[in-house]
């Protein structure tokens, strides 16, 4: 038994943890398939989130530009010199130049 909620046009699938030991396979192809996690729960409470290799590694590539995109910002709201695109593409080009 499962349960699927939509939110935001996004597909929540929910399963009681045992469904791990015995759907496995269809829970791999699931998030595989879908580009979903599955969320487990233990005696009816949330308890573990499952999602492809795929998913997480995407998932942590984000969270580490955000990391980046949010760290970049503060040194900007702090003063730190910027560059305009115009700016960048000049040095990326006398770069390539070999000036």
């Amino acid at each position: 038994m499962y349960r699927i909620i939509l939110l935001e046009a996004v597909t929540m699938m929910i399963k009681p943890s045992t469904s791990l030991r015995n759907d496995y396979n269809a829970i791999s192809e699931y998030c595989k398939t879908q580009k979903q996690p599955v969320f487990l729960t233990k005696n009816g409470e949330g308890d573990l989130v499952v999602m492809s290799m795929e998913a997480y590694s995407l998932r942590e590539e984000m969270l580490d530009l955000r990391e980046k995109l949010l760290t970049a910002e503060a040194m900007r709201l702090q003063g730190a010199k910027t560059y305009s695109l115009t700016e960048i593409n000049a040095q990326l080009e006398a770069l390539l130049d070999g000036k």
